[in-house]
């Protein structure tokens, strides 16, 4: 397919997604790997990165490796502020009782989520560190599939097979996601949906390397989790 957008915004559009490859890399990439993700010259990364650095959004360390800028966190902080409020002190209560990484993911789009807020145990010997903004297939790991189980069978993706549907089934009969080893190697996680008013889809979910308490009791406190967020949020 040919590509019928104006060059400025292409020229947006590659920087918006640079800034997304460099935020689910396990280490900060170089140009060279930013440009083969991208699949364009070199130069024409290094022009994208110096705009990016201008403005704060992200920086090269000594060895020239890439990561993001102190200036994104300005302008997260104003993403969902009210949510973000009403959740994180919800998202600590429930990561510091269970001892394991608590997090509230949304749907991004028809395929994917994204972590907008995460809290880490305060006194734990394993802590799982999940960073906001990584972003997963909506139809892999724990958040993304309990924001399934919210949504109507025509609104998942495509590539729901009919082991996933069982699964999410099965999800729906007990009132939360479960999974293993699928978005980050030997990980579980346990999820619950969460809906608000004017917010997409969403989920609150803990994640840890083995899971320390039996699973519907961690379900029931997401759940009650869940209604304490929706009360704080004015739902």
């Amino acid at each position: 397919m040919s590509d019928t957008s104006t060059p400025g915004s292409q020229t947006l559009s590659r920087g918006i997604r640079l800034l997304e490859i460099i935020a689910a890399s396990d280490r900060p990439p170089t140009i060279a790997e930013l440009a083969g993700a991208l699949e364009v010259h070199r130069s024409v990364a290094y022009r994208l990165l110096l705009t990016l650095e201008s403005h704060g959004l992200a920086f090269r360390d000594a060895s020239g490796r890439v990561a993001l800028g102190a200036g994104l966190a300005a302008l997260a902080a104003g993403v969902s502020r009210d949510l973000q409020q009403a959740a994180l002190p919800e998202l600590n209560a429930v990561a510091n009782e269970l001892g394991m990484t608590c997090l509230l993911a949304v749907q991004l789009d028809h395929e994917e989520a994204v972590t907008l807020i995460s809290a880490s145990p305060r006194q734990t010997v394993a802590v799982v560190s999940y960073r906001p903004g990584h972003r997963h297939p909506i139809t892999r790991g724990g958040p993304g599939k309990a924001i399934l189980l919210s949504l109507p069978a025509e609104a998942w993706p495509d590539d729901v097979d009919e082991q996933l549907r069982a699964e999410i089934d099965l999800s729906r009969r007990r009132g939360y996601a479960l999974s293993h080893d699928e978005v980050v190697p030997s990980l579980w996680s346990v999820a619950v949906p969460l809906t608000l008013p004017g917010q997409p889809p969403a989920s609150i979910a803990v994640i840890h390397v083995s899971l320390p308490h039996e699973e519907e009791s961690i379900a029931e406190r997401l759940k009650a989790a869940g209604e304490r967020i929706s009360r704080a949020y004015g739902a």
